[in-house]
């Protein structure tokens, strides 16, 4: 159809839903719960608090300005005005610039989501979908029309986030805990993302523990979990296992957990009551929960009782992610394996989301490794055969080479250069003994150094390069506390040594050794002359200096 004038201008006027609300930005709000001096757009601050302003530290808020059309919020002192107060409007920013973006509704660019990496398996599809000189991303919501209502949630992002409360049906997940004292309170909320452990006292009465909410599975699991914020796609929390706890002690696993067992009175004794929670929750890499299990220990409460003590706990795991064994929390434990990775090759996306999305192992068990000595020393076939790097321990090992006439150079000196750095040598390792993937300045580059030796054999004329050894220098120092010092690891290095090779006569032989080594060298900086390595603080703090925390 032909566009008229008329009708541009009309969807030039009528600009789509911004999706930053510019109202509630604020970037000089630093202080938690309190009024930051001069932030005119401080929610924590009062009339009053605007009245002893000098000036508006930021008078200006926006979103993206690239956008062709936004709101723009901007904030003034009236200083005439007795108290001074501050002004706020909220004004439309046409954007002058021939080239903006009208409308931010392609929702797969507001956040980072795994790209999807060519397989043999899906290298056609992706083919067809993108190999042509251009293809589409428009989405589904892309709408001109002036005359469209704007959705009351356009603002919302429909996935979790870190520290987002985990939502129900009906509030928000329980994770009951202390707040001022001891006594459990139930209003706490479930935080996506974060691993909590809680322990608190709960009030019970024998006689009436059938009727006490809290003591009943029920109200743990009896919510089902939004598999997204405000969406109506539910998550049942399913019962994985159930303990009961005697009296003395002594716990026992049930063999089926299909049957709720409910509080109830029993001989003077309350039994099937909660006394600990432990809830799992799985959820993909785009934030969005699919999976929720609790685990349950019931015990029984005598009359005598007045209180019982009840522990909570939640954990998170991503959806078909492996788990990494560590070798230490957060510093190295000495004899404990080396972790180490590397970045897969082609990949092409900026260097920091490849190590934060896809650092991958060495190995199957994310080890730095080194050539393992055999009983028949022999290099060919101790190909494949490795050892985990421990740390803090000097390692050497080896082999040896039979080299005859009839072996050929090349191929020679790669199967050398296997044996020595394996199939898949890393290229990182990590800092610490618990450095995570995603934590990518915690892993440290590896150095790779070559050094030739002179030729070991004089007797014709062609010669060639082969690798006879592999030493690798791992540099480490204390980090943190003095009184409790971690090991961290600051730079490695391996060094290929290779030897100049002149062919052998026919009906010759010659025996060559290989080695690989490992060296840990600590850099830490020696303590000052005249004073202890560990020096001791004798200090008294006051008595509330840690209030109001324990």
């Amino acid at each position: 159809p032909v566009d008229t004038p008329d009708a541009s201008q009309a969807r030039a006027r009528k600009a789509p839903a911004p999706v930053t609300d510019v109202a509630k930005l604020c970037v000089c709000d630093l202080l938690v719960a309190q009024c930051d001096i001069n932030c005119c757009c401080d929610p924590d601050c009062s009339a009053e608090d605007f009245s002893l302003f000098t000036t508006c530290s930021v008078p200006v808020v926006t979103g993206d300005s690239q956008l062709c059309s936004q709101k723009a919020a901007v904030y003034s002192l009236d200083v005439e005005a007795n108290p001074p107060e501050r002004i706020f409007k909220l004004i439309d920013q046409v954007n002058p610039s021939i080239f903006c973006i009208h409308a931010t509704n392609y929702k797969q660019a507001l956040y980072l989501k795994s790209p999807e990496i060519p397989t043999p398996e899906n290298f056609d599809r992706l083919l067809e979908e993108f190999g042509g000189s251009t293809f589409s991303a428009e989405p589904d919501s892309w709408n001109l029309d002036p005359d469209a209502q704007n959705p009351p949630d356009a603002n919302e992002t429909y996935r979790y986030e870190y520290g987002v409360p985990v939502q129900t049906e009906d509030a928000f997940l329980r994770l009951p805990s202390p707040v001022v004292s001891s006594w459990c309170s139930d209003v706490n909320p479930a935080a996506f993302l974060v691993n909590q452990a809680t322990k608190c006292i709960r009030s019970v009465s024998v006689e009436k523990c059938d009727s006490i909410q809290a003591l009943s599975m029920l109200f743990y699991i009896n919510s089902s979990i939004l598999a997204v914020p405000k969406s109506s796609q539910m998550v049942n929390i399913t019962v994985q296992s159930i303990v009961v706890q005697s009296q003395n002690g002594t716990r026992t696993l049930l063999n089926s957990s299909d049957v709720l067992r409910l509080p109830m009175v029993l001989d003077g004794l309350c039994i099937n009551a909660v006394l600990g929670v432990n809830y799992h929750i799985t959820h993909t890499d785009t934030g969005e929960i699919i999976e929720a299990a609790a685990a349950f220990v019931l015990g029984a409460i005598s009359k005598e009782a007045l209180s019982i003590e009840q522990s909570f706990e939640i954990s998170f795991t991503q959806e078909n992610a492996q788990p990494v064994p560590l070798s230490g929390n957060p510093g190295y434990v000495v004899g404990l394996p080396v972790r180490a990775g590397f970045r897969p090759q082609g990949y092409p996306f900026p260097a920091g989301f490849l190590v934060k999305l896809h650092l991958l192992c060495s190995n199957k068990h994310s080890q730095l490794t080194i050539l393992q000595s055999t009983s028949t020393q022999d290099c060919l076939a101790a190909q494949g055969a490795r050892a985990p790097v421990l740390f803090g321990y000097n390692m050497i090992s080896g082999c040896k080479l039979r080299i005859t006439a009839a072996m050929k150079c090349q191929p020679l000196a790669q199967t050398l250069l296997d044996v020595l750095k394996g199939q898949s040598f890393p290229e990182y390792v990590a800092s610490f003994g618990n450095s995570q993937a995603q934590d990518v300045l915690d892993w440290v580059p590896i150095t790779q150094l070559h050094i030739s030796e002179q030729m070991i054999s004089n007797t014709l004329q062609s010669s060639c390069q082969i690798p006879v050894s592999l030493g690798i220098e791992v540099k480490w120092t204390k980090y943190g506390s003095l009184v409790n010092p971690q090991a961290r690891i600051v730079n490695v290095t391996a060094t290929i040594t290779t030897t100049t090779l002149k062919q052998l006569p026919s009906g010759r032989e010659r025996i060559i050794p290989i080695t690989s080594s490992v060296v840990f060298t600590d850099v830490s900086s020696p303590a000052e002359p005249g004073y202890k390595a560990w020096p001791t603080i004798n200090i008294k703090l006051p008595f509330d200096f840690f209030y109001p925390f324990v």
